[in-house]
């Protein structure tokens, strides 16, 4: 059971990350969460030797979380792959993959995160010293910086109690 895991929210109530349940009654018990009941279902019971603790499946913070401390990962290879998840933007290719500037650095083109996708070696050679127009290739989609991460848990946690509610 203490392998559940519970939606935190921050004080503004964006779901932040799941936490285990031993995590979350540190945070009940210490007072540094509240319970939260969007969805009216039984609580958790841990129980130690002398009490039983309920543990809602949904907490709040009362303390300031450090959700605005996240700074954009540098753009950098590890994270471009990442991005656009090891698949080539040109051919949707997984094999030999490489950066490639959308607009190439020879004709003004910035090493930021909207000018830096992954290319296959193929699709990087044909594409050449070229922006994809000239050479009749398509991107699959805009290259943009990574989100914060909790905008997107809150995203897939919202379309999960879509989904639920459906």
């Amino acid at each position: 059971m203490l392998s559940q895991s519970v939606v935190v929210f921050s004080k503004n109530y964006l779901p932040i990350s799941r936490v285990n349940i031993r995590r979350a009654l540190v945070l009940l018990v210490s007072g540094k969460a509240e319970p939260v009941d969007f969805l009216v279902r039984e609580p958790w019971l841990v129980r130690s030797p002398t009490q039983i603790f309920p543990v809602p499946q949904h907490i709040r913070l009362l303390v300031n979380s450090g959700e605005r401390t996240w700074k954009v990962p540098p753009v950098n290879r590890r994270e471009v792959l990442r991005r656009d998840a090891h698949r080539c933007q040109y051919c949707g290719s997984t094999k030999k993959l490489t950066l490639d500037h959308v607009i190439p650095r020879s004709k003004g083109g910035k090493h930021t995160w909207d000018n830096v996708v992954t290319a296959c070696e193929r699709c990087n050679s044909q594409k050449g010293d070229r922006t994809p127009q000239q050479v009749g290739m398509n991107l699959r989609c805009r290259p943009q910086a990574p989100p914060h991460p909790a905008v997107t848990f809150a995203d897939q946690f919202w379309r999960e109690q879509q989904v639920n509610l459906e």
